[in-house]
């Protein structure tokens, strides 16, 4: 008999919370993001070094056995909800969520596991950040016992140490990032670049069938996706509440029109709305039970808030919110690109409606 499952947070995990937002808050502030994007190096590998070497979180979904923390993917969620609420330029879902699943999923991970668990290595799939779950990707050509083609859309590529790349023979390969040409492509979220890799007769080490890797990493990378555009959207109206209270007109605070507290109040009972299909998402993922459903579910709904409540905070915030010094900007591109990663909510609900048979029209 199935029960209900606890969508709480437990102590432990908002502990974890705690300790991963006091982190974030003395080395991830907002003007740092901003000038960090500005430059050539957007990732910052100071932060990402203390993430996964320093509190082991790079490590929460590898066994105990492998080299990892042993945790679940409820606990991954509650990081990925701070890296969302401070914009975090770290290949966290790429390396820790995406490329680890897929690595989890083969007969023999190449001894990487160990080196992404620990945060020294970071990986990445090669398969097209848009790409949904259920969606075909694109594979490079093996020729020769060598890897050739170009795969775009690959994000964090450029900060890679090694890139998962599945093959036309229905391999996966592990090949060195020196191995291949990465070149940036431009995106709309600087804090989360994609780029396009080019394979000319590079050399890969085979570990296992892509198809069953690539379409588990894909699905964890959708459903915890969820609990990042959770955290952007907690910023957004947690921010846009406080500077509303704050700002006031005709000698008045500004949140206290009724239009706006109409509108606040209704982003609330969205944003709580994605809390819970987040927090669904996870905890399906970590008990194995109606995962396909809950990461369509958490997608079709993410999206939509995510970027609702980003643009609700740029347009509440006037003329403020508009500046390039305000970090409005870097959540509504966040928002917006994660509306497109792992597939559109469009194509989530289209999937959803195959897995519960209730098929459109």
């Amino acid at each position: 008999m199935s029960t209900q499952p606890d969508l709480l947070y437990s102590e432990e995990e908002e502990a974890l919370r705690a300790a991963v937002r006091d982190l974030l808050t003395d080395h991830c502030d907002a003007a740092a993001v901003i000038a960090r994007v500005e430059s050539d190096a957007p990732h910052d590998r100071s932060l990402w070094k203390a993430l996964g070497d320093g509190m082991g979180l790079a490590g929460l979904l590898v066994p105990e056995e492998r080299g990892g923390q042993g945790a679940t993917h409820r606990e991954a969620a509650v990081v990925l909800e701070e890296l969302g609420r401070a914009v975090a330029p770290v290949p966290y879902l790429t390396s820790a969520v995406v490329a680890t699943e897929a690595l989890l999923a083969c007969e023999d991970d190449g001894g990487l596991l160990a080196g992404l668990a620990a945060g020294r290595t970071i990986g990445a799939l090669a398969v097209g950040l848009h790409t949904a779950p259920e969606a075909p990707f694109k594979t490079a050509r093996l020729q020769d016992g060598t890897l050739h083609g170009e795969l775009t859309g690959i994000a964090d590529a450029a900060v890679a140490d090694v890139l998962l790349v599945p093959a036309d023979d229905g391999g996966l390969y592990a090949v060195r990032a020196d191995a291949v040409t990465v070149t940036p492509q431009v995106s709309l979220d600087l804090t989360r670049p994609v780029a396009t890799v080019l394979l000319r007769g590079a050399r890969g080490v085979r570990l296992g069938a892509a198809e069953p890797a690539v379409r588990r990493a894909l699905r964890a990378g959708a459903a915890l996706l969820a609990s990042e555009q959770l955290g952007v959207a907690e910023w957004a109206l947690t921010e846009t509440v406080r500077y509303l209270k704050e700002r006031k007109q005709f000698n008045r605070p500004v949140g206290g029109f009724q239009s706006l507290k109409h509108r606040l109040a209704q982003l609330w009972l969205e944003v709580v709305g994605l809390r819970a299909a987040a927090r669904n998402a996870a905890d399906a993922l970590a008990t194995g039970q109606d995962a396909d459903v809950a990461a369509a579910v958490a997608q079709a709904c993410a999206a939509p808030v995510a970027v609702r409540a980003a643009e609700e905070a740029l347009q509440l915030h006037g003329g403020i919110g508009m500046t390039w010094e305000h970090p409005a900007h870097l959540y509504l591109k966040r928002a917006k690109a994660d509306s497109l990663a792992y597939g559109t909510a469009g194509a989530h609900r289209a999937a959803l409606a195959g897995l519960v048979d209730l098929p459109t029209p």
